[in-house]
C-alpha cells in the first residue's frame, strides 16, 4: 500500500464512521486531495445496511450524501489495506488494537478527535439511541475531526 487511505471505525457502521467517511471525502474532495476513505464497524448486527436515516439527514442537510454507502465489518486485513485506520471512540480503538495484526501491520492507528487540538481522548458520541440533535452534534464532531486529519494527511 503506498497511498494515503483512510478507514473509520465506529461500532455498528451506520451512524457515526460512515459519518465520517462523507465529512472526510466532501473535506478531501474540497481541498483537491486523493485521499481513499472508507468505514466499517467492530460489529456485524449492521453488515449490508444503508447508514441509519437520521445520519443519512444531518449528512443531507450539509450537502454530503451517504445513503449509498452499507455497513461491513472491520477486519486484520484492513489494517494492510489502509494507511489510517481511526476509531470513533475508546472501545472501538481497543477492540482495533486487539484485531491489528503483529509486525506487518502498515496502518497507522488513531483515535479521531486526537488529531482535534484540545479534544484528544475525547470519543465521538455515539448518537443512535438518542435523538435527532444528537446526530448533529456527532456530524459537528466528525467535521472538526476530519478536517483535522486531513490536514495533517495533505497539508
Amino acid at each position: 500500500m503506498s497511498e494515503t487511505s483512510v478507514l473509520f471505525v465506529c461500532l455498528g457502521n451506520i451512524c457515526r464512521s460512515p459519518l465520517a467517511e462523507g465529512a472526510f471525502r466532501a473535506a478531501a474532495e474540497e481541498a483537491g486531495a486523493d485521499i481513499h476513505a472508507s468505514s466499517a464497524g467492530t460489529g456485524s448486527w449492521h453488515v449490508g445496511e444503508p447508514p441509519d436515516p437520521r445520519a443519512i439527514a444531518v449528512a443531507k442537510a450539509s450537502g454530503v450524501d451517504i445513503s449509498t454507502l452499507r455497513g461491513r465489518q472491520v477486519t486484520a486485513d484492513d489494517f494492510l489495506r489502509f494507511s489510517h485506520v481511526v476509531a470513533l471512540d475508546r472501545e472501538n480503538l481497543s477492540h482495533l488494537e486487539g484485531l491489528r495484526p503483529e509486525g506487518d501491520a502498515a496502518a497507522e492507528l488513531s483515535l479521531l478527535l486526537d488529531h482535534v487540538p484540545g479534544r484528544e481522548g475525547e470519543p465521538v458520541a455515539d448518537p443512535y439511541f438518542g435523538e435527532e440533535d444528537g446526530f448533529a452534534e456527532t456530524w459537528d464532531d466528525v467535521v472538526a475531526g476530519t478536517r483535522a486529519l486531513l490536514a495533517e494527511l495533505a497539508p
